[in-house]
This record gives C-alpha cells, sequence and structure tokens, in this order.
C-alpha cells in the first residue's frame, strides 16, 4: 500500500509520495510510476508526481517526474505543492526553508493566512545562455505565423520559450508550441509560453509543458519567464501580476533575482493499492 497525497498550485495538480523516512518507490520504478498514475483515466491524474526525501544540504528534497516518464529539473507550481504538503506533515514550519531540487537549492517562505496558505520562492537569477532577447528561430514550421513571431528565451529552472501576443483565446497552442518545443536549438526541449500584456501592464500567460506535452492551467516557471522576459523588454514594472488559467501567481524581480508567489492547495489523502 502507498500512501498519496493530491494538492495544486492554481490548478497545475500533483501527487505527492512521502519518502522522508525511507524509499517508497524504488528509483528505477520512479518514471513508470509517474507514467501511470498520473494517467487522468486509468490513474489518479495528474501534471507530476512528486518524491519528497531528506536532504543532507537542506530542510527537504524534491525529486519531479513527469507523465513521460522525464524527470524535471524543478517546477514553480510543484515546489509550492511540496512545500504545503511538508509544512502539513510537520517536516517545515511556517517561516523559511530550504528546498534541494535538481536546479540547485532554492529558499522558500510559508505564509498561512487563514486556511490559505501562500509560498513565496526565491527562483534564482534567471538565465538567458547569451541569447539575444528576442531572438528568431528558423526551421520548417507547421503554421506559417510562427515565421514573423519572435521567441525570447530564459531558464528560469528549467528552459522557456515567451512569445507576446495580441490574442491569447484564439490562439491553437499545441499546434503553435510544438514545433517549437521540439526545435533543434533547444537540445533538451524546451516549455513553450504565448503571454498577452494588458495596457496596465498585467500578463495573461498560457503554458504548453514539456513532459506534459500539452497546456497546463499553471506553470510557475512559465509565469516567471513570462514576467522577466516583459520586464527585461521594459514592458512591465520589477513587480508583475501573472494570470493563468487557474489562478493569479505574483512576480517580483529584484537584484537580478526572480521571486515567485502564490498559494498550494491539499486536494486529498489516498492510497494505492
Amino acid at each position: 500500500m502507498i500512501q498519496f497525497t493530491k494538492l495544486h498550485g492554481n490548478g497545475n495538480d500533483f501527487i505527492v509520495i512521502d519518502e522522508y523516512n525511507g524509499l517508497v518507490v524504488p528509483d528505477n520504478s520512479k518514471p513508470g510510476f509517474a507514467e501511470k498514475y498520473c494517467d487522468r483515466r486509468f490513474g489518479i491524474g495528474a501534471d507530476g508526481v512528486i518524491f519528497l526525501s531528506v536532504s543532507a544540504s537542506s530542510d527537504i528534497k524534491m525529486k519531479l517526474f513527469q507523465p513521460d516518464r522525464s524527470e524535471a529539473e524543478m517546477c514553480g507550481n510543484g515546489i509550492r505543492c511540496l512545500v504545503r504538503y511538508a509544512m502539513d506533515a510537520g517536516y517545515i514550519s511556517p517561516g523559511t526553508a530550504m528546498v534541494e531540487t535538481m536546479a540547485g537549492i532554492l529558499p522558500v517562505e510559508v505564509k498561512c493566512q487563514g486556511n490559505k496558505v501562500l509560498v513565496k520562492v526565491n527562483m534564482g537569477k534567471p538565465l538567458f545562455d547569451g541569447k539575444d532577447i528576442p531572438m528568431r528561430i528558423k526551421g520548417e514550421f507547421i503554421d506559417k505565423e510562427l515565421e514573423i513571431m519572435q521567441v525570447s528565451v530564459v531558464n528560469t529552472g528549467v528552459p522557456h520559450a515567451v512569445i507576446f501576443v495580441d490574442d491569447l483565446e484564439s490562439i491553437d497552442i499545441d499546434k503553435l508550441a510544438r514545433p517549437i518545443r521540439y526545435h533543434f536549438v533547444f537540445p533538451k526541449g524546451t516549455n513553450v509560453n504565448f503571454v498577452n500584456v494588458t495596457p496596465d501592464g498585467i500578463l495573461n500567460v498560457r503554458t504548453y509543458e514539456r513532459g506534459i506535452e500539452g497546456e497546463t492551467l499553471s506553470c510557475g516557471t512559465g509565469s516567471v519567464a513570462a514576467a522577466v522576459i516583459a520586464h527585461r523588454l521594459g514592458r512591465t514594472g520589477n513587480v508583475v501580476t501573472v494570470n493563468t488559467l487557474g489562478g493569479v501567481l505574483n512576480i517580483t524581480i529584484e537584484n537580478d533575482l526572480a521571486f515567485m508567489e502564490g498559494p498550494a492547495v491539499t486536494v486529498y489523502n489516498g492510497t494505492i493499492p
């Protein structure tokens, strides 16, 4: 019997497996476990499986496996869910903590407001890898519309492409995103974000996520990427409100560091026979 907890951050949902006191799923079985139980028809249903364990260098450690069996470096919404679970389990207390991820050690701050839990994550310094902002990606695209789009590239823990559009609602995100997600300029693939900037500097974002291979209701690292690029291009200030399909994230850019704050919600606990 395997105990699990289902949580979500703005609709980006995860299965958390607690390995703080010992291994539950063997490491070589974790990719297949994620593939099986992330399935929304034949499994529990989730955008990923997070394994929580003890860290030698931090308060807790995060490992994230996605529905396509890949292991992601980290996840903005996922780390908030991990921290919420760890607080509820008593592994950390409200306040500050450190989380070990494949993308590095990230400081977090947990705030309790009644029944609501907000987690603020220091996402570190966005990496631009020397690429021009924005850049043009050349290649054989499915849709000729992509040939006139300018793509901005940044790594906010995982790689992201950011494209500004005037009309966010009518785009065919799968059709437009897939050629970029698999483009040769991204050796490990990339997440793809389509962003609309309102006159008052609020960002509306839709994200196609690598590893899930489709659009999710929210992407934390994608929201940070969109805010960082918009700020770099002078389209917003350093405090940015990001609307995703699943809710709002608040992004702050200070001294070249990006901070993300948003909710983490426990959905239910369950058991896998």
